[in-house]
């Protein structure tokens, strides 16, 4: 990867919708390798996937909560991995040191649908603890890197 590259992808993270054309003047390029360039960074799973960034809010998710889970044992990694992808209310899941060996975060409608949540993934095999910590305010919420 070179410069180039790391531009492109820049000006992706800002606007996902920037033409070919826009793109090529502003690093230099023509627009079939500029072109070529995004699919060689997305065949080398550099550019995982195109989106838009919906306001949870707006669209009415209100509660934004992180779940840190205790585990019964490793042997039950996988099968809580496999329910936390099945899940669309969480929205990533991490393996992490310190307390819990993973933490969730989540969106859901409402307290209700959280404790509904909750509910479900207590349920999950392994599960053998949850620690909730509900988010108050967003100050900042970024997907893009500084390349």
């Amino acid at each position: 990867m070179d410069e180039k590259d790391k531009l492109i992808l820049s000006l992706l993270q800002k606007d996902g919708r920037m033409t070919a054309s826009e793109m090529a003047e502003k690093v230099d390029l023509s627009v079939p390798a500029v072109t070529e360039r995004i699919r060689k960074l997305t065949e080398g799973s550099v550019l995982k996937e195109f989106r838009a960034v919906v306001d949870a809010k707006k669209v009415g998710y209100d509660v934004t909560a992180y779940i840190l889970l205790d585990m019964s044992s490793s042997d039950s990694y996988g099968n809580m991995v496999d329910h936390a992808q099945d899940n669309d209310e969480v929205l990533e899941c991490h393996s992490i040191t310190g307390e819990g060996s993973h933490i969730l975060k989540v969106r859901t409608h409402d307290t209700s649908s959280l404790e509904s949540l909750l509910r479900d993934i207590q349920s999950w095999p392994g599960v053998i603890r949850t620690h909730t910590m509900i988010v108050m305010s967003t100050f900042k919420e970024a997907t893009s890197l500084k390349l």
